[in-house]
């Protein structure tokens, strides 16, 4: 009974946990993928190549401090002047002169001398470090931001004097409780933390910025490398600078917690509606696959049209076709996109893949839907948008779209184009066929010597569909679905030929009418 009253008593005498308490940063996304923020009162090392957003990151980082908790901070600048920090923060609509005027900010200037003059005896930032203490205290500064530590290696020979005096500067910042994000350049994007060991001294807490050339384009990412004593997601996440800062897309955040609609509706195509078990369901994404001129378009414009005609709003995408092309072939089809564009009920977004990084686009298709409110939305073609990027991004691209559509309940029509002109090809290369919800199958075939068209629902989640491979034609009026190819087999596979079971029925009867002819 003794042991279990002592073992009682070491319990109650243990430690509590006390979970690492956090700030938020309300930059778009960050603090999704940090699960709360930045730690309270420390020192965050955020480093990346040159032209990566380090500064852009730290200054968004105090103004939202100030303009949203109302925490006056502090920027250190060891590179740019002051003045250039502050025009270049007015590109994002971020009047720090005001702030300034109005006891919020502080910006101490440590930039070197323009000058250039030698520094002569050894290096000592306790001046610095005393000033810095009482702007801190002066202004009851909560955030400061250190920009950056690499300039000062670079002024002076002797780095691990500098080293030592950086440890003394963030040791002294966490004795003043205030929580800080210190920037540095590292050589390579994968590699190294940073130059000059700076992560030695700052290594509770490490972000890492990178602007990654993948294939023929740029592509921005942040890692979170560690956060001690907390946690936070893992991995790379696509990030892009847009005219209201930084913006993260936290890929890994998103929740499959979107409801889940029974409601049907229209392709704007009854015979595809019948295919489809009674049409679309009103939160899917349906991706229609296949060779160029299989009719994909059409069967975009007819989704759209569908839509207009029930007074509901839609957006059309386009990366292949211009406006103007596109509304003359919807026009030879009897669909008037742009009767449609002067009622407000159509919006039209056309640009070229290469005009911008994936996440650019991400960026540009989430900021019309949330300004537009359509209730369905079109993509014409996502194989554009994957010319010259790697899978894995246009696999995250294609994530973040349909995740977004589903928690909008919008319904989603994107198109592929395949490289195969006959025969199937695979469309799983990139995983899209696990995240769509509806695919469609179009392609040609090759039947007694003429070349004619075929559908077939492929996929349709939660619900029935016909499993034929249809023939269809393309009118004025558009597409028209006809039977199935009962006599043939082989054809998805590029191959037809006519079924065993219909040769044999095709040679009983020419048997037959040669015993009829001889009788």
């Amino acid at each position: 009974m003794a042991d279990l009253n002592n073992d009682n008593q070491d319990h109650k005498n243990s430690p509590e946990r006390v979970a690492v308490r956090k700030i938020q940063t309300l930059i778009e996304g960050f603090d999704d993928i940090s699960h709360g923020g930045l730690p309270k009162k420390r020192t965050t090392l955020l480093s990346g190549t040159s032209g990566t957003g380090k500064t852009l990151m730290a200054v968004q980082f105090l103004y939202r401090g100030i303009i949203d908790f109302d925490e006056p901070g502090i920027f250190i600048t060891f590179e740019e002047s002051p003045t250039d920090i502050k025009q270049n923060a007015l590109s994002f609509g971020w009047d720090l002169d005001a702030l300034i005027d109005q006891g919020k900010l502080f910006i101490l200037d440590a930039s070197p001398d323009p000058e250039g003059q030698d520094i002569v005896g050894s290096f000592d930032l306790s001046a610095l470090i005393e000033r810095i203490q009482y702007a801190i205290q002066k202004y009851k500064a909560k955030r400061v931001a250190i920009d950056s530590v690499t300039a000062v290696f670079q002024q002076y020979d002797a780095a691990p004097v500098v080293r030592r005096e950086i440890f003394r500067l963030t040791a002294r910042l966490k004795r003043l409780d205030v929580t800080t994000i210190m920037t540095t350049e590292r050589i390579e994007e994968y590699g190294q933390i940073a130059r000059f060991g700076v992560e030695e001294f700052v290594s509770d807490n490490v972000v890492i910025l990178r602007n990654v050339l993948e294939g023929e384009r740029r592509r921005r990412t942040i890692e979170i490398l560690k956060l001690r004593g907390t946690s936070h997601m893992k991995g790379e996440y696509p990030f892009t600078i847009t005219e209201d800062g930084i913006n993260i897309f936290p890929l890994g955040a998103m929740r499959l917690t979107q409801r889940s609609s029974n409601v049907r509706v229209s392709s704007g195509v009854p015979a595809l509606d019948t295919l489809c078990g009674g049409g679309f369901f009103k939160d899917s994404i349906i991706l229609a696959t296949g060779a160029t001129g299989t009719g994909k378009t059409l069967l975009v414009s007819k989704f759209i049209e569908e839509a207009c005609s029930q007074g509901e709003r839609a957006i059309l995408f386009a990366y292949e076709e211009s406006r103007a092309q596109l509304s003359r072939n919807a026009y030879s089809w009897g669909i008037d996109l742009e009767e449609m564009e002067q009622k407000g009920l159509l919006k039209i977004i056309c640009a070229y893949p290469e005009s911008a990084g994936l996440e650019d686009h991400l960026q540009i298709i989430k900021s019309e839907i949330m300004e537009f409110k359509p209730a369905r939305i079109s993509i014409d073609s996502l194989s554009a948008l994957a010319r010259g990027v790697s899978n894995n991004a246009f696999r995250q691209f294609v994530i973040g779209v349909t995740g977004f559509a589903k928690q909008e309940e919008i319904t989603g029509f994107f198109t592929n184009t395949t490289d195969h002109f006959l025969g199937s090809s695979s469309i799983t290369e990139s995983h899209i066929s696990t995240i769509t919800d509806t695919i469609i199958l179009l392609q040609y075939v090759e039947i007694r010597g003429e070349m004619s068209r075929a559908i077939n629902v492929f996929k349709m989640r939660g619900s029935w569909h016909d499993k034929g491979i249809r023939e269809y034609t393309i009118s004025r009026n558009g597409p028209d679905i006809k039977d199935s190819f009962h006599n043939f087999e082989g054809i998805i596979s590029g191959t037809p030929r006519r079924s065993a079971i219909d040769e044999k029925r095709d040679l009983s009867r020419i048997v037959q009418d040669v015993q009829d002819l001889e009788s």
